[in-house]
């Protein structure tokens, strides 16, 4: 009996030992939240999964849009997408919102695409632009999104509107939130339809977030196109090609001519001068490796986004072992 209440007894210290360190980690942890203070690793586990929390499409009036970009005024154009032009504004006294154009597929009546953007507008993730409503009063969708001031991620890779060309690490921090972002949408069934530097737009913090996510108005838009439209995301980063050195469609010629850099082993030659002196050898050979991996002829051979977000966190760990590059 003695034995027996002894086990027992030890038995139920283990579990309070372990229920009292279990408490203390999720206090720590949520101290590192509040913090910042999250590791690479805790941050990668952090965003496996969308955020859960309220949110649905405002249905704005158009009234309200006009007011907000002084009547479509000319000045407050900040971008062209595929689908019109894009206007900086301001709503419910001083939030600053990018406001755009949004036809509905082929195919799609217009209920049907108010129905979607009210979906994806209940999408929440620290790597998403958050889609704060529309405006239908005209044949056109109207979107309203939260503003990016420091644009998008293109600019930043080619010194575009006066802005330096990014280093190296800001560039795979991007890169990384970029693929946290669609590693959510993936993960909640929503296919992109458009990735690209242009679409990656970068906050006041420096943190990459995707948007136009689930707008595509191409048929043929899948997951695992998605996933190459990354690959040439992710060789654009590195390389910061600019099109007109190369004729014909620009993601194309990308691809073609850093896969075949990567295979010739001529990648490090290639990479973006701005740059070249500070990417570590072990990061670029797992970096790269991942992007071409993405860029894979067949679907099926592409990684998912988990795998490639998986890839880009340990390019980035052996990016901070050679402290002489970070």
């Amino acid at each position: 009996m003695h034995v027996l209440a002894a086990v027992m007894g030890g038995a139920a210290a283990a579990i309070c030992c372990v229920a009292m360190a279990a408490c203390l980690y999720v206090h720590k942890r949520k101290k590192k939240t509040r913090n910042g203070e999250l590791s690479n690793v805790e941050r990668l586990l952090e965003y496996r999964s969308p955020a859960t929390g309220g949110g649905g499409g405002r249905s704005f009036s158009l009234a309200e849009i006009k007011a907000a970009t002084e009547n479509f005024r000319e000045a407050l154009v900040v971008g062209v997408g595929r689908q019109g032009k894009v206007f900086r504004g301001v709503v419910d006294g001083g939030t600053a919102v990018a406001i755009k154009l949004a036809n509905p597929s082929p195919g799609r009546s217009a209920r049907e695409f108010r129905a979607e953007i009210e979906t994806l507008s209940n999408l929440r993730h620290r790597h998403l632009v958050p889609l704060l409503g529309f405006c239908s009063d005209r044949e056109e969708t109207i979107l309203v999104y939260r503003h990016m001031p420091r644009g998008t991620l293109r600019e930043h890779l080619h010194g575009k509107s006066g802005k330096p060309a990014m280093p190296w690490w800001r560039r795979l921090d991007a890169c990384m939130g970029a693929a946290r972002g669609l590693h959510c949408l993936h993960a909640g069934g929503v296919v992109h339809g458009d990735v690209r530097t242009t679409t990656i737009l970068v906050d006041e913090n420096w943190v990459a977030k995707l948007s136009d996510f689930g707008l595509s108005n191409s048929k043929h838009a899948t997951m695992e196109s998605d996933v190459y439209s990354f690959g040439v995301v992710l060789f654009e980063a590195l390389m910061a090609w600019r099109p007109a050195l190369l004729p014909g469609d620009q993601a194309v010629g990308l691809a073609g001519h850093a896969l075949a850099c990567h295979r010739n082993g001529t990648l490090p030659d290639a990479v973006d001068a701005a740059i070249k002196g500070q990417v570590a050898p072990e990061c670029l050979e797992k970096f790269a490796g991942m992007a071409a991996e993405c860029l894979a002829h067949q679907g099926t051979e592409r990684p998912a986004m988990g795998d490639v977000l998986w890839n880009l966190e340990l390019s980035m760990q052996l990016q901070l072992i050679n402290p002489k590059r970070t």
